[in-house]
């Protein structure tokens, strides 16, 4: 099993990543319900929109967060860009896990399973006490009433 890489650690890459939500959400090409970001993985919860599938979206997020953080980690000259190489076909380096695990959602009972679960997540991690604590996550628009929905890091 490839061993889990803590590209998203540097909370620039975080914001890359909630950058990217967001502009998938204004295109409407995504409605965001839910996410946390940790160091090495992120959730996310988020109902394709219109005529747009799934693997366009995914594969058009992946790619430009992956190339945006393989950019300043390029520019900066960091190691970590090393530890990135796969020198694989169809690219030179892979940021993101290759087949993301994506799942259907069928009931609001399983919705709200998963995004307890996913909020949850620092909250087990020993970042934050209470999800709403935690700033890379939707759990504090939740918390406070506000609609479900993308409107960025809270």
């Amino acid at each position: 099993m490839p061993r889990v890489k803590p590209v998203l650690q540097d909370d620039r890459f975080k914001e890359i990543v909630i950058s990217s939500l967001s502009f998938l959400s204004k295109a409407n090409r995504v409605t965001v319900y839910a996410f946390v970001i940790m160091d090495n993985h992120f959730h996310l919860i988020w109902l394709i929109m219109n005529e747009h599938t799934r693997e366009a979206v995914q594969r058009d997020f992946l790619r430009y967060t992956s190339q945006q953080i393989l950019k300043v980690l390029r520019n900066e000259q960091s190691p970590i860009q090393h530890d990135l190489v796969v020198n694989s076909r169809d690219r030179k380096h892979q940021a993101w896990e290759r087949n993301s695990l994506s799942i259907s959602l069928w009931s609001s009972k399983v919705l709200w399973q998963k995004i307890d679960y996913i909020h949850q997540n620092p909250v087990k991690a020993g970042l934050c006490i209470y999800a709403e604590g935690y700033y890379y996550s939707s759990a504090p628009s939740i918390t406070a009433g506000q609609a479900l929905g993308f409107s960025g890091a809270c």
